[in-house]
This record gives structure tokens, C-alpha cells and sequence, in this order.
């Protein structure tokens, strides 16, 4: 594998602390959401997974529909990853809503499908935590 582009974010205090990307594009406070106990107030790694995870899936989305001769330049997905109790574990799962305007809904699942199967996110994850993809 050749490595096209590395991230690199130090996190430090948990879920109630602070994060920073080397290149200074992303400093922030995060904070436990109060549905966990937490205070709330500031963003939570199951957002900023599910902020990851939307554009890189559109990328791969882009990709396929383009081979396809599709345009899916106004479509958009709805990520939401939940952070789910699982017996004395946890475990988080994932719905990807997606919606492709001016497709047929089989024709935009078959579409939100096949980028599932592309999307680095996607894969990364498969076979890992529960991942619904619809198209809407």
C-alpha cells in the first residue's frame, strides 16, 4: 500500500477533553453527550466519525455514479452513528441515510450500495460494527 496522505490529531483527557490536528486545522474541546451522563456542550468522537465518514462516502459515491454516467453532484448522506450498549460492552453502529435527487430509489440503493462497498469508511468498518445503508 502507498500512503497518499497521513492525518495525525492528538487527543488527550478522554471523551471530556481536547483535540488538535498537526496542522492546526482542528482544535476543540469534546465533552461525553448528556444522553451518556456526560455534560454535553461540545462535539463527541460519534460526531466527528460521522463527519468523517459523510464526504468520504460521497467521494466514493462520486466515483461510481461518474463511471456510470449518473450526476450525483446534489446528493447528500446523512451519517449517524450510535453509541449502543451491547450486554457489558459497547459497541457502535452506523445508518447511513442517502438521497440522490432526480434517481429512482432502486436505482439510488443500487448506487448507495456499490459506494458502500468503495468508501474506505465503509470498509474499514465492514464486519466491524452494524451498518445500514438506505436510500431515501
Amino acid at each position: 500500500m502507498e500512503k497518499l496522505y497521513t492525518a495525525s490529531v492528538t487527543a488527550k483527557g478522554g471523551r471530556n477533553g481536547h483535540i488538535k490536528s498537526s496542522d492546526g486545522m482542528i482544535e476543540f474541546e469534546v465533552r461525553k453527550p448528556r444522553e451518556m451522563g456526560g455534560q454535553g456542550g461540545a462535539t463527541n468522537p460519534e460526531q466527528l466519525f460521522a463527519a468523517a465518514w459523510g464526504p468520504c462516502y460521497l467521494g466514493a459515491l462520486g466515483a461510481i455514479a461518474e463511471r456510470e454516467g449518473v450526476d450525483v453532484s446534489e446528493a447528500t448522506v446523512e451519517v449517524h452513528i450510535s453509541f449502543n450498549k451491547d450486554g457489558n460492552a459497547f459497541a457502535l453502529s452506523a445508518d447511513l441515510d442517502v438521497h440522490i435527487p432526480g434517481v429512482s430509489t432502486e436505482e439510488a440503493q443500487k448506487l448507495a450500495d456499490k459506494a458502500n462497498h468503495a468508501c474506505p469508511y465503509s470498509k474499514a468498518t465492514k464486519g466491524n460494527i452494524e451498518t445500514r445503508v438506505t436510500a431515501i
